[in-house]
């Protein structure tokens, strides 16, 4: 009875071992990231160069080029010009350059108001959006990272190739339209695929990687302008969707599938054959059994991976601390979307040259990314993007007092719009550490489309304050000044592992919130004795 009473405790305190996470397993057996791997990694990255190619263009193709008068009408002086050549006669003014540099001068939209010249970038940032809502869950369920990301590649770029044939502005919105519900899956798709190909150490690299590539297609925009200065505008469009067709070739046979997304979704076999493939290009070659899989979590947890595409999404709404995390940090990425998605449209309203705005703003992407990589193993997510909000928030604020045409309106408009990129680059990261595995995909596929919805706006706002800049710069800096501070209601993730599934996470939350409440017990109760 002695001897039952002495090993009762030891039968009772007996635990099971921990079951190895996905992470565990993958490093396991494939070691530490090689070159080749990255390599892939990085080539995957590059995709953000033609997703700002096509995010931008309009910049160019749907500006509102100059135009003076020609003497022929006493109505039209050159030595003092109307504000507006609307309601002047016929032949009394002209562009300066050829009609078919821009959408606008070719299908004579001077005068055809705000709603008619902004109508093809909102139809693309509309398209973002739709699409994002569409096919953001299929990249979680049925199609998987690779494939999601092909498809929009592909379907980005044929839209791309035929909009440089649109015969009018009607037909020209509808590709636009097009091109942005295959173009809204691309940023995500890569971000997160080219982030579950790689260890934990180089997860930021690459992630801060596909930033730099975002610069380099901004970048090129401006020289393809302005080599296109003198021709049609349909040359953008060629020598930006054909590269990018080309490279969704090359995708195609390059790309593998994230051995993490197999996992979760529960297909072992390919799994194997992913990590076997991975393994080889880092010089190494698996010889032992996969028994850890076996042990690891390869299921799709309550419904998350499956039951339909939008599986992914109930999953979330029918958890509260999920939802309160997506309603947040959609909110921040709505105010943070309209003035990075807004700014470079309203570059033309500074009254300065249009091809040195556009490229001063590429060039904040720059040292951005930079800052990026070198401080986001240090700094609090949730603070720097509240102080990042406010602060652009107020440089915007500040270009609706200062004159147009100066160099210190210039000024604060690139110090704002770099406050917004640093914001947009940390939300996106943030996004991807606030989610598990098995929803990842949709919800920073949602937080982009946030990011888009803002965008939608832009464009409006943009074409009304080229009359009065309030409602330019004023409603941006409004919006995200103050739609920053819902970023406060979200956890801290810095320094912690990426969970697999939503039990993970939960359990996560559940012991940040026993720490949270011993530490303030403790405090209480400090300050009980002190008293």
């Amino acid at each position: 009875m002695a001897d039952t009473a002495t090993t009762a405790p030891l039968l009772t305190s007996h635990k099971p071992p921990k079951a190895p996470t996905i992470d565990d397993t993958i490093e396991n057996y494939i070691g530490t990231t090689g070159v080749m791997q990255l390599f892939k990694a990085i080539l995957l990255a590059f995709a953000w160069a033609f997703d700002a190619q096509q995010v931008f263009i309009s910049v160019f193709t749907d500006a509102e080029p100059q135009w003076s008068c020609t003497g022929a009408s006493a109505s039209c002086s050159p030595a003092a010009p109307p504000a507006s050549p609307c309601g002047l006669p016929p032949g009394a003014w002209a562009w300066d350059r050829p009609a078919e540099t821009t959408m606008v001068s070719e299908w004579a939209l001077k005068c055809a108001g705000p709603a008619l010249v902004s109508l093809p970038a909102s139809a693309f940032f509309a398209g973002c959006l739709a699409g994002g809502f569409l096919l953001t869950t299929l990249a979680d369920s049925l199609l998987g990272r690779r494939k999601m990301l092909l498809t929009s590649l592909v379907s980005m770029s044929v839209a791309g190739v035929l909009t440089a044939f649109a015969p009018n502005v009607w037909a020209y919105a509808a590709l636009r339209f097009v091109s942005g519900f295959g173009r809204s899956m691309v940023g995500t798709c890569t971000l997160v695929l080219s982030t579950e190909l790689v260890g934990k150490r180089w997860r930021d690299t690459v992630s801060v990687a596909g930033f730099f590539f975002f610069t380099v297609g901004f970048l090129s925009l401006p020289a393809l302008g302005y080599t296109f200065r003198e021709a049609s505008w349909r040359n953008m469009y060629l020598w930006t969707s054909v590269p990018s067709l080309c490279y969704s070739v090359l995708v195609y046979f390059l790309a593998q599938e994230s051995p993490r997304w197999l996992l979760v979704r529960g297909r072992k076999q390919d799994a194997m054959d992913t990590l076997q493939q991975i393994a080889s290009l880092n010089g190494n070659s698996i010889t032992s059994s996969f028994s850890m899989l076996h042990a690891c979590t390869m299921h799709a947890d309550d419904g998350a991976g499956a039951g339909g595409a939008f599986a992914t999404m109930r999953s979330m709404w029918e958890r509260p601390w999920a939802l309160r995390r997506l309603a947040a940090i959609m909110t921040t990425s709505f105010g943070v979307g309209m003035v990075y998605y807004g700014m470079p449209l309203n570059v033309g309203s500074l009254g300065t040259n249009l091809y040195l705005s556009v490229t001063y703003n590429a060039l904040a992407e720059l040292p951005s990314a930079v800052l990026s990589l070198a401080f986001i193993g240090r700094v609090n997510r949730r603070t720097t993007v509240v102080a990042l909000t406010a602060t652009a928030g107020a440089f915007s604020l500040m270009c609706v007092a200062i004159p147009e045409g100066s160099t210190a309106r210039m000024v604060a408009e690139l110090l704002a719009f770099f406050a917004t990129i640093t914001a947009f680059n940390l939300i996106l990261i943030y996004s991807i550490e606030l989610f598990p595995t098995s929803v990842r995909n949709s919800a920073v596929g949602l937080v982009r489309q946030a990011l888009v919805l803002g965008g939608v706006a832009a464009p409006v706002l943009v074409a009304l304050g080229r009359e009065r800049s309030f409602w330019s710069f004023g409603v941006f800096g409004l919006c995200i000044g103050c739609l920053g501070l819902f970023a406060a209601c979200l956890p801290e993730t810095r320094g912690r592992g990426m969970s697999d599934t939503m039990e993970e996470e939960e359990h996560k939350e559940a012991a940040a919130a026993a720490t949270a409440c011993t530490a303030t017990d403790i405090a209480t109760k400090d300050k009980s004795d002190a008293v």
